[in-house]
């Protein structure tokens, strides 16, 4: 009997597809199963394609496609419809597919099958339109996933929580290749040290995987016995996890094979083509994911290195002094950033602090920050002082910017900086800044304060600009924190409030005093900003961050001491602030205000630090409408909580002596004197060799100044009559 007689026999046709010529080629029987009179035929592609169900049709060329990359046999449930559109009856197409330059032929069977039984599986009838939404609303969320997926633990976490519609794996394992050897570099659904014996296998190895990555091709075992048939030597390292199928698929990344994807499941699973349609396409979007973060990984590693090169190491040596530094770049690549530290040993035995940030958060902000750092270094160990230090690293960034300009490699670049020279013997502080923000002293009670200091512009702007030095003391157990910008705004903050959420850390952190708790308000400081989650280290780290931070703490060690009867006894704490606000600087009358606001923050009465805030208003707007000299401010509250005194004293260099005035309604001056007569506890006026000191003192207490240190005020003239 003839073999088309013999297939006739069971309802089975024969029929060949030739998609290059687009006719196909139909026996008697397939013929009849598609509802044409039963005879051979050879019709178009588009004859043929009408007489399946649209939505059945659109799935072959997937399963074409997938049974090419296999090569392996297509099958398709596909529904007959007639010319009004109505279901005949279902068939099973088997085919074996073969590629003849770039096109396909089709060689297979159509077969009538039953109709699906009310309440069969959604995915086991890859027919139905409800199982292909679910497979599409799939691949589009887990597309999604591994595409937001940054390194390879989040890749492989994504792919861990995968559920796949109607067939979900039980385990799951990725397998990566370094030469001729594989190993498991994430997997789940398995217990801690499942994966041991595959850790380091050859790749010739009679192992699934290890056949895939060899060969590119997938692996399907539906059943134990063909898993022990076919690997009989690695069987026993299967059995023990009692998975009931397997699939062992191909990660194929720019047409190279990077590894396998192992998807093991606790109930049978036949692999039909939908089901395997499904898994090759997570296979490639694993593939991908995991080569994306691949070169992400190598880019960060190529960032810390050059990071590494870049930063140095605190010197723990400066005697009678601690620092403490922190480092975290914004991380995502290269992205690279341009802040930087450094800490440099100077001729006069003093010691140099810097820290700065270049613009940008690139190699080439990287690349300047690393020529900035060096020229300041040399700049500070040919013993200039701070404002000569960086004029020069101004005139050498501005040189930079017009050679790149000449040769249009980018756009001009500038940096903040901050400078301090440092005297570890008397604590003395000589600071100069560019652009950057101003340090923040925290007070041996916890207190801190942010010290204004005299700036220029950015480096790199005006080659000639000036850069005027500020010099105060650091006091003995007084911690100084410099930082960079991304400290104080990330998270939505501004200048204040970032500088308020830095307080609140600073002043409940009890073991600031103490040189070993430095590093620990460091890692305090770090974790306001960035939050819990994050990693500290004097090293760069990589991270996905608003902006790069660098910190530098300083702590001067030891406790201040006052000599009385019966010797030195411990002085109460002591909070202080000096400022100088300059003739050609009117706008520093705020930052006075705000100083002495600052220092009386914690004060228990809100009207007097009012009272205390607008009478040094008057005395520094004094100076600088009636002498040709600069105002001198210092604030210092002492005692202890609920009967400190605070007291202010404002010099200036002119020895006139202010007089008492009779303004009227309308004037817009002469109250100054009128008002520390009102508002404060005590004030006075004591001359000095060069120049006056005005000072008015105010008790938290309410009374009047029992102080021994208190003078009295000073008798002035008699406005003239």
């Amino acid at each position: 009997m003839r073999t088309e007689d013999l297939l006739a026999a069971i309802a089975t046709g024969l029929w060949h597809w030739d998609n290059a010529t687009g006719r196909v080629a139909l026996d008697a029987e397939a013929a009849r199963l598609l509802g044409l009179p039963p005879s051979p035929v050879e019709l178009s592609e588009a004859a043929v394609r009408s007489r399946f169900h649209p939505v059945d049709f659109a799935e072959i060329n997937g399963v074409v496609q997938l049974a090419v990359t296999e090569e392996t046999v297509a099958e398709a449930r596909l529904r007959i419809v007639d010319e009004r559109g109505q279901v005949l009856r279902t068939v099973r197409s088997r085919s074996r597919p073969r590629v003849v330059d770039g096109d396909f032929e089709l060689v297979g069977t159509l077969q009538e099958v039953p109709e699906p039984q009310q309440g069969t599986s959604a995915a086991r009838t890859p027919i139905t339109g409800d199982w292909r939404r679910s497979r599409e609303a799939f691949l589009l969320d887990a597309g999604r996933a591994l595409a937001e997926a940054r390194s390879t633990a989040e890749v492989l976490r994504v792919a861990a929580g995968l559920s796949m519609p109607g067939f979900m794996p039980e385990g799951l394992a990725v397998f990566g290749m370094k030469g001729d050897r594989i190993s498991v570099i994430g997997h789940h659904g398995h217990e801690p040290g499942d994966e041991r014996p595959f850790l380091d296998m050859p790749l010739e190895t009679d192992y699934p995987a290890a056949e895939v990555i060899r060969t590119g091709r997938a692996i399907y075992l539906p059943t134990p016995e063909d898993y022990r048939r076919r690997y009989p030597t690695t069987w026993p390292l299967a059995t023990r996890f009692h998975r009931a199928s397997w699939a062992f698929l191909p990660l194929v990344n720019a047409g190279r094979t990077i590894g396998a994807w192992m998807a093991g499941f606790g109930q049978p699973v036949t692999f039909t083509p939908d089901e395997r349609s499904v898994l090759t396409t997570v296979a490639r979007m694993l593939a991908q994911a995991l080569a994306r973060a691949g070169v992400q990984e190598s880019q960060h590693e190529l960032a810390v290195g050059l990071q590494r090169s870049m930063m140095p190491t605190v010197q723990p040596d400066i005697p009678g002094m601690t620092v403490a530094a922190r480092y975290v770049p914004t991380g995502g690549g290269l992205e690279v950033g341009g802040d930087w530290y450094d800490m440099i040993p100077l001729p006069s035995g003093r010691t140099a602090l810097v820290i700065g940030d270049v613009q940008g958060h690139d190699v080439r902000a990287a690349g300047l920050m690393g020529q900035l750092r060096i020229a300041l270094r040399a700049y500070a160990a040919e013993g200039h002082h701070p404002d000569a230090v960086l004029s020069r690293a101004s005139r050498f960034l501005a040189g930079i910017n017009e050679t790149e300009a000449r040769g249009q490699d980018g756009d001009p670049r500038f940096a903040t900086c901050l400078y301090i020279e440092v005297d570890p013997t008397t604590g003395l502080l000589d600071i100069a800044r560019a652009g950057h923000p101003d340090p923040a002293i925290r007070m041996s009670d916890g207190t801190m304060l942010v010290r204004p200091t005299a700036g220029g512009l950015p480096l790199g702007i005006d080659p000639d600009s000036d850069y005027p030095t500020t010099r105060f003391v650091l006091e003995p157990g007084e911690t100084m924190m410099v930082c960079t910008d991304g400290m104080i705004e990330t998270g939505g903050h501004d200048l204040e409030t970032g500088w308020a959420r830095l307080r609140d850390i600073i002043e409940a952190y009890a073991g600031g005093e103490d040189p070993e708790g430095l590093e620990s308000l460091a890692d305090a400081l770090v974790e306001a900003v960035l939050g819990p989650s994050s990693h500290h280290t004097t090293g760069p780290l990589i991270d996905r961050r608003e902006d790069d931070i660098a910190m530098l703490l300083l702590l001067r060690e030891g406790a201040s001491c006052a000599v009385g009867t019966g010797g030195p006894r411990p002085q109460q704490p002591v909070r202080r602030t000096v400022l100088t606000v300059a003739q050609a600087e009117p706008e520093r009358i705020a930052e006075a205000r705000r100083q002495v606001r600052d220092v009386l923050h914690d004060w228990a009465d809100p009207d007097q630090v009012d009272s205390a805030v607008l009478m040094v208003s008057e005395m520094v707007t004094n100076v600088l409408l009636h002498t040709d000299g600069d105002a001198l401010l210092v604030a210092e509250i002492s005692g202890e909580r609920g009967t400190r005194r605070i007291r202010v004293d404002v010099a200036d260099s002119s020895d006139e002596l202010p007089h008492r005035r009779s303004p009227g309604e309308l004037a817009s001056s002469g109250r100054g004197l009128m008002l520390l007569e009102l508002l404060a506890g005590a004030w006075g006026v004591n001359p000095r060799g060069d120049g006056k000191s005005t000072w008015f003192e105010i008790y938290e207490d309410g009374g009047g100044g029992g102080d021994d240190d208190a003078a009295e005020p000073l008798s002035l003239p008699e406005p003239a009559a």
